[in-house]
C-alpha cells in the first residue's frame, strides 16, 4: 500500500544503507524499494527482527533482506539475507530516514486554509476550521470550532468531530465520533537515549474503523512503520493514550486514563477499567476483562478476567486480597 502521508525517496542501493549503518558495502548491486515491518514487507523491501516474539512473522515474511542482531540471526530462514547490527531499532531508524527524510518533521502545516464551504457543502462546520490539501470528508459530517484537519486525511460519512480536535496522518471510518480536544495521528514517543537523544521516525498512520467513539483529550499516536488501528465499534473514554503501532480490536470498551504502550495488540470485545496500563508488545486476547488500576506486563489469553499489579487472574487477586486483609 502506498504511503499516503510521507513522500518516499526513490529506490535506494543496498550499499548506501550499509554505509549509513557503518557496515562494509557488498559487491551486489541491489536496489531496495522501501522499509516495512515483516508482515507488510515485499520481496524488494528491507525489514527487521528485534525480538523472538515475532517468530511467526519472520517465517512468513516476503522480505528477502532483514536487519537483526547476532542473538536472533539463527532463527531467520536461510533464503533471507541478513544485515547484522548491534542495535536493531537504531539501525531501522537510520534506514527509515534514508527513505523518508521528512518523517521527523511534525510541526504544524502553515499552508492550511479555512474550510471551503462550497467544496465541503455536505457538512456543517463551526468557526476557525482549518483544512489541508487532499482531505476527503464524507456526507452529513459535523466539525466543531477551532478544529484542524491536515493534509491527506480521509473522514467517512456521518462523523461527528468536536471542538479543538487535531487530525493528521489518519483514515477515519463512517459514523465515528471524535470528541473535544482529541489529537489523532501525531508522532509517537520513540527515541534512543544517549549523549543526545535521537528521535525515532514515524511514517505510519492511524486507521479508525466505523462506529467508533474517541473521547475528549485522547491522544492516538500514528505508527512508526506499521499503523495504529482502532477497530469497528470500539469506544474510548476521556484521556486515553494509545501509543504507536497499537492494534485495538472491535467492540472494545476502554475507560478513562488507560494507557497503551507501543505495539500492544488487543483483541475484540475487551473491557478495560480506568487507569489500567498495558505494557508494549503484549498480546491481549478476545473477551478479556481487565480491572481498573491494573498493570498488565505479560500476554493475556482470551476469555480471561484479571486485576492487580502485576495483573493476575481475578479469583487469585481476590483470594490474596482477602488473605492480606485477615492478616492485619
Amino acid at each position: 500500500m502506498k504511503n499516503l502521508f510521507f513522500k518516499k525517496k526513490n529506490d535506494i542501493n543496498i550499499n548506501k544503507i550499509l554505509i549509513n549503518l557503518d557496515l562494509k558495502p557488498v559487491k551486489k548491486n541491489i536496489k531496495v524499494k522501501d522499509i516495512k515491518d515483516l508482515e507488510n514487507a515485499k520481496a524488494n523491501d528491507i525489514s527487521f527482527l528485534h525480538s523472538n516474539k515475532y517468530l511467526n512473522s519472520i517465517i512468513n515474511t516476503k522480505s528477502k533482506l532483514v536487519i537483526t542482531n547476532s542473538k536472533l540471526r539463527d532463527i531467520i530462514p536461510e533464503q533471507i539475507q541478513i544485515i547484522e547490527v548491534k542495535n536493531v531499532l537504531l539501525a531501522v531508524a537510520k534506514t527509515t530516514l534514508l527513505f523518508y527524510p521528512e518523517s521527523l518533521n511534525d510541526t504544524c502545516d502553515l499552508n492550511l486554509k479555512n474550510i471551503d464551504k462550497k467544496k465541503f457543502s455536505k457538512l456543517k462546520s463551526g468557526k476557525n476550521v482549518l483544512i489541508g490539501k487532499n482531505v476527503k470528508i464524507g456526507k452529513n459530517c459535523i466539525i466543531g470550532h477551532n478544529t484542524i484537519i491536515e493534509n491527506n486525511v480521509v473522514v467517512g460519512n456521518n462523523c461527528r468531530i468536536g471542538n479543538n480536535v487535531i487530525i493528521k496522518n489518519s483514515i477515519i471510518g463512517n459514523n465515528t465520533s471524535i470528541l473535544d480536544g482529541a489529537i489523532v495521528g501525531k508522532k509517537g514517543f520513540g527515541f534512543f537515549p544517549g549523549r543526545k537523544n535521537l528521535r525515532y521516525p514515524h511514517v505510519g498512520s492511524v486507521i479508525v474503523g466505523d462506529d467508533v467513539e474517541i473521547g475528549s483529550n485522547n491522544t492516538i499516536d500514528r505508527g512508526s512503520l506499521s499503523n495504529t488501528v482502532i477497530g469497528d465499534g470500539t469506544f474510548l473514554d476521556n484521556q486515553v493514550h494509545i501509543a504507536h503501532n497499537v492494534k485495538i480490536g472491535k467492540n472494545c470498551i476502554i475507560t478513562g486514563q488507560v494507557g497503551f504502550a507501543g505495539s500492544a495488540s488487543i483483541g475484540d470485545k475487551v473491557l478495560i477499567g480506568g487507569q489500567a496500563g498495558i505494557s508494549g508488545h503484549l498480546v491481549i486476547g478476545d473477551n478479556v476483562q481487565i480491572g481498573g488500576g491494573s498493570g498488565v506486563i505479560k500476554d493475556i489469553p482470551s476469555n480471561s478476567k484479571v486485576m492487580g499489579y502485576p495483573a493476575k487472574d481475578i479469583k487469585s487477586f481476590i483470594k490474596e486480597s482477602n488473605l492480606n486483609d485477615k492478616s492485619k
